[in-house]
């Protein structure tokens, strides 16, 4: 199992939002296709077909748990996580 399938794993799971590591939840964004643009510490990815626009900021080396959220629920209402190799 891929470090990228674990970390999906425990977005979908809900259960550790607080402990999210940033960098590796922009990777795991653009393995599934979203692109990434940087504007200061914004973070922003988008993807064609996907209608929300995801803007991240780290919280030192984790991700926000809203954020992490908000994730977790674009992955789930555009079936995402089914395209990750």
């Amino acid at each position: 199992m891929s470090r990228h399938t674990k970390l999906l794993e425990r977005i979908l799971l809900g259960t550790a939002d607080a402990n999210i590591p940033f960098e590796g939840l922009c990777h795991l964004l653009q393995r599934l296709g979203f692109q990434m643009r940087i504007r200061g510490d914004h973070y922003i990815f988008f993807r064609a077909g996907v209608e929300e626009i995801l803007n991240l900021q780290p919280r030192g080396s984790h991700a926000k748990p809203y954020q992490v959220k908000q994730v977790r629920h674009v992955i789930l209402k555009y079936r995402l996580a089914e395209e990750l190799p």
